[in-house]
């Protein structure tokens, strides 16, 4: 095991985004830590504003901080709403990485993204990948802001020696995930979508193109888990890949999802509809010389995010709703919208 360097223990910690789903895994970790959780609603702060963010951060001084937040949302999303997307995770990463430094904070971490890397790049996608190459333009918005937060986190350390580093985690899935049809990502869609066949008797669920792109994903209490052992491990300029190190095609996942759930219908492909990038698997090698890899299982994982769909433990977030995390709750949405969802993470 690799040496701690921060110990979280009797620290204040604060989780931003922590109703979203990977700052609530996040914070269902800290919990074995001995640390002090401090979490703040949106009302009680809005990340947005300033003067809100660096009066919390003042009055509340946390030695650490957990940067989830973000406005998230798919392909229909990003392409509806791309000045919304670009500018409030551009000002709320912005506001709470300059609040941390204006509050002395000893270490921070910015949760990015996978769609920083270039549509083309060399697959597994090793961490210099980043700039060198053209951009997915479905989801540019988003990974132009993620980008811009980790570069942020290596200007306040060049400049001000700032102990403050970037993770960007492949697909994630599991409990408090988005199971909006109109918006959510792959997983979810699927886990719905066979669960909705099962209970209305439908003999078959529809997923977009052939079926063939291979996509990686990772169950957010893994990401959690390798967040904080590398709050606890990790000290330098360059972010880190979280993820897996293994993919899936998307019909092979679509049958494991299905006998997952207990449907026992046909997986139809629209083959009118696009495939999307054929490949996306980062390169986990990094994170696995930190000490660190996966240990649920794919099959575990949906298993898990079943049950937690099952029990209510999800968002339920359209197109055009703000940060993760804002509305949580069980879903009335109807079959109907199931075709509206672009089945690609």
């Amino acid at each position: 095991m690799p040496e701690v360097i921060y110990s979280l223990a009797g620290k204040r910690v604060y989780v931003a985004g922590h109703r979203g789903m990977v700052g609530s895994a996040i914070v269902r970790r800290l919990a074995s830590e001995g640390c002090e959780i401090l979490t703040a609603t949106r009302a009680e702060v809005d990340l947005r504003r300033q003067e809100e963010v660096e009066a919390w951060m003042s009055k509340n001084r946390p030695d650490a901080v957990f940067l989830a937040a973000a406005r998230v949302g798919g392909i229909l999303a990003n392409a509806t709403y791309p000045a919304d997307f670009l500018y409030d995770n551009l000002i709320l990463q912005a506001n709470v990485i300059h609040a941390a430094h204006r509050a002395d904070v000893g270490k921070l971490m910015f949760l990015g993204s996978s769609c920083i890397y270039p549509k083309f790049a060399d697959q597994p996608i090793v961490e210099d990948s980043l700039l060198t190459g053209s951009l997915e333009p479905t989801n540019e918005w988003y990974a132009i802001a993620k980008i811009a937060g980790l570069k942020l986190c290596q200007a306040y350390r060049k400049q001000h020696g700032r102990d403050f580093i970037s993770a960007m985690p492949t697909n994630l899935y599991g409990p408090e995930d988005n199971f909006d049809l109109g918006s959510s990502h792959v997983m979810p869609a699927l886990i719905r979508k066979a669960h909705e066949a099962k209970i209305n008797g439908q003999q078959e669920i529809c997923i977009w193109g052939t079926g063939t792109p291979r996509r990686e994903f990772l169950h957010v209490d893994d990401c959690a888990d390798a967040c904080v052992h590398l709050m606890k491990t990790y000290s330098a300029d360059s972010h880190v890949n979280v993820g897996s190190g293994e993919d899936i095609t998307i019909l092979e996942l679509a049958h494991l999802v299905s006998k997952v759930v207990g449907f026992k219908g046909k997986i139809k492909r629209d083959i009118t509809k696009p495939d999307g990038t054929p490949r996306k698997l980062l390169s986990v090698d990094k994170l696995r010389s930190l000490g660190w890899s996966t240990k649920i299982g794919l099959k575990e994982g949906i298993e898990d995010a079943y049950r937690s769909f099952l029990d209510g433990h999800y968002l339920e977030r359209s197109s055009n709703e703000f940060m993760a995390g804002d509305v949580v709750g069980r879903s009335d949405i109807g079959l109907e919208r199931a075709e509206t969802s672009a089945l690609h993470a």
